[in-house]
């Protein structure tokens, strides 16, 4: 009987694939990629097991064209955390491992080199320096690479931009790129003393370096929980060993990686989705080789090979942005914990807003609390007050003593932040005269209106219409925009305040690559009065020391949500903003508007604070059996035609074990039972212990693919979902 290799392809398929070994080339091991012929072409896949007995007749087995690696790319401890992790997240196991990997390294071309990519002034270039023949962009990338050779990072870091002035200067002739062994940078700033607090917090997982033990860092906003990471980051790097610190958002990666430059005296690597894929393979390589001691970087990042692993840390934890919403539906955050304990390491999680599942953890004694309550270096915690916007005349849904006190903020010179988690210039346009309002055909949702490029956008599946001039219904040309966005409140505040700069950060006006972190840069650096309107990109982790305002325009939508996750989400997303005002030594203070000023989540938050309306929340979860003292899997469906989802969601209820002792919601239509032209629908599955609802539901998930209904859907399972839209 001939070995046979098992494979795991990147397709959404429950199943391995099994292979005879390549004809030629040597032996083939687990974790090593294969090219391999699969349907009508081929497919690059990675070997799980060698040596195993066929599920079918060898002679039907195909045989593996090539092996691609000579040594294996992915160790066991990744290997073996990918296994466990299709199987919790009922994924697709080629998915997961492809997952694993970034996109160059899912091909079958040859691993690129490990040196880093640098640039370089060419001859032409110093003679074009020296006769001042460049200007702008071009001109300040000759100037910096004049003193030698510089990598991508190190540009990253002192010319945010400088790719598109290399490509002018590189088809000039002007600057040449070339290969280097991975910079070391130079530590620039010593370590500021840390608070008893800090040093505390240091100290505890400090005393659990090279075994498994995670911790959950509770640090008001502003309390130096970076400090914390870059500290412990400084032991790990003495002992020789790696650490991998996550973050939420690419948005964040550039203000940490200067943090760790400045400090730290090795090259320090980052792996995110806005990267070249060359680079982004590069990193994950050196990382790999165990060269790269310090790795940062996004959702993705979770699966970087950690040969000499030291410290896993989790920044802003409670963010919804590590849940992978679409094809294999993992949680890097709860992938951390499982990779830090494979890998014998501790982890850290932090943030100033905890999530109630890691709250519960330390409640159950399986996580260790660290407590950071101060502030180190700022005069005071902010004030908070409640603007109450009844019976109030709004301009632009802006109270008169919201604009007051943006006033007196300029006035002094200083910097203010209206945040409005609401991008576009207004969510609906409606006809005065008839009603109408613009709606998407294939949403059945209103359509945004975004008015600086005349169009009205879907915010769902991103269908654009054009503006009309008339009314559809009546051909009135009354057309009213209706509620604000962050387009119309920066047009509001400009007209109120025209001697003072308005920046609106959303993601429309930071799509360009670098934007939103050179728009940030101007207000660290420079003293001077500006306001600032932004969305929910605000609110996490930026560090602005000369921000002493922040305006929260509205709330409402989170208090009278039907989600059960609603008030967590909006507790969280309040503390955090609040967070950005006064953050250096002067004092802060935040307004917060709301036509419900006597809601008991608002009061609990701002007389007690975060922790005690944590605890209120947990209190009510516990009670009504919901997560995380219960546990939740979401089947989805989607088809153009109702009757095709309806037929799937109940073939796949029947086929239900028997006795399975699971509570059932469904089949049901949606939250938004149409989106983007297809008719959506679900089936809730929940039980009180973890491992009963994995063991009814592995068997059952493998025979979804098999029913009758399935082939007229899309489908997928989403294992304790963030939400249930």
């Amino acid at each position: 009987m001939p070995a046979v290799l098992r494979v795991a392809l990147p397709v959404p398929l429950p199943t391995l694939f099994d292979y005879l070994p390549p004809a030629t080339g040597g032996a083939v091991q687990p974790g090593s990629r294969v090219l391999v012929p699969f349907g009508r072409g081929q497919a690059v896949g990675v070997v799980v097991a060698t040596g195993v007995e066929a599920t079918v007749g060898t002679g039907k087995l195909k045989r593996a064209l090539r092996r691609l690696d000579d040594e294996p790319l992915l160790d066991a401890e990744l290997m073996q955390t990918l296994a466990w992790a299709a199987d919790y997240w009922l994924g697709a196991p080629g998915e997961a491992y492809a997952n694993a990997l970034p996109l160059a390294l899912r091909e079958a071309k040859p691993l690129p080199p490990l040196g880093e990519a640098c640039w370089s002034l060419s001859t032409a270039g110093r003679s074009a320096l020296d006769a001042g023949s460049r200007r702008g962009a071009s001109h300040a990338l000759l100037a910096e690479l004049a003193a030698g050779p510089l990598g991508a990072a190190e540009l990253d870091a002192c010319l945010p931009g400088w790719r598109a002035a290399a490509r002018r200067l590189l088809a000039a002739g002007l600057v040449e790129r070339g290969e280097r062994t991975a910079s070391h940078t130079v530590t620039t700033r010593t370590a500021p003393a840390l608070s008893g607090e800090q040093q505390q917090a240091v100290a505890a997982v400090a005393g659990d370096l090279g075994r498994y033990q995670p911790f959950l860092l509770d640090g008001v906003t502003g309390s130096g929980k970076t400090e914390v990471y870059l500290a412990l980051i400084e032991r790990v790097l003495v002992q020789g060993r790696q650490a991998l610190l996550l973050v939420p958002e690419i948005g964040l990666a550039p203000q940490t990686l200067r943090r760790l430059r400045e400090r730290l005296g090795v090259a320090v690597e980052v792996i995110h989705s806005n990267l070249a894929e060359g680079e982004r393979a590069r990193a994950w390589l050196r990382a790999r080789s165990g060269e790269a001691k310090v790795i940062l970087g996004t959702r993705s990042a979770v699966f970087t090979p950690l040969p000499q692993a030291g410290l896993v840390i989790v920044d802003e934890e409670h963010d919804g942005a590590y849940k992978q919403q679409e094809g294999f539906r993992y949680h890097a955050r709860d992938l951390a914990v499982v990779r830090a304990r494979a890998l014998g390491v501790p982890v850290l999680l932090g943030s100033g807003t905890p999530s109630l599942e890691s709250l519960a953890n330390v409640e159950a004694g399986r996580y260790r609390a660290l407590h950071l309550r101060a502030r180190p270096g700022a005069v005071r915690p902010p004030t908070v007050q409640i603007v109450d916007m009844r019976a109030q005349r709004l301009d632009h849904g802006l109270s008169p003593t919201l604009l007051a006190a943006v006033a007196e903020t300029v006035a002094r010179g200083e910097q203010a932040l209206v945040f409005k988690n609401r991008r576009g210039y207004a969510p609906v346009l409606l006809c005065h005269a008839c009603g109408w309002h613009a709606d998407c055909p294939r949403c059945e949702r209103p359509l945004t209106l975004h008015a600086g490029r005349r169009m009205l956008v879907c915010h769902h599946c991103d269908h654009h219409a054009r503006l009309p001039t008339t009314c559809p219904a009546c051909g009135a040309t009354e057309l009213k925009p209706l509620g604000q966005g962050t387009e119309r409140l920066e047009e509001a505040l400009a007209a109120r305040f025209p001697d003072i700069p308005v920046l609106r950060i959303d993601r429309e006006t930071t799509r360009r690559r670098d934007a939103f972190e050179h728009l940030l840069d101007g207000l660290r650096d420079e003293a001077k009065p500006a306001i600032l309107v932004g969305t929910q990109m605000l609110a996490k982790g930026h560090d602005l020391p000369h921000l002493t305002l922040v305006a929260i325009a509205g709330v409402d939508e989170g208090l009278l949500s039907l989600d059960f996750r609603a008030g967590e989400r909006l507790a969280q997303q309040l503390v955090q903003v609040a967070g950005r005002a006064g953050r250096a030594a002067k004092p802060g203070r935040v307004l917060l508007q709301t036509h419900h000023p006597d809601h008991p989540l608002l009061r609990q938050l701002l007389a007690q604070g975060y922790a005690t309306a944590a605890q209120s929340l947990l209190a009510e979860r516990r009670q009504s059996l919901l997560p995380p003292y219960a546990h939740q899997v979401l089947l989805r469906a989607e088809a153009t035609q109702r009757a095709a989802v309806d037929a799937f969601l109940a073939e796949a209820c029947a086929a239900l074990p028997p006795e399975h002792g699971l509570q059932v919601a469904g089949p049901m239509p949606a939250p938004m039972p149409l989106r983007a032209g297809r008719q959506r629908g679900q089936l809730l599955l929940e039980a009180t212990n973890r491992r009963d609802l994995h063991a009814a539901l592995r068997p059952w998930a493998a025979q979804l693919a098999r029913l009758p209904a399935a082939r007229k859907v899309r489908w997928s399972l989403d294992v304790d979902p963030i939400d249930l839209y």
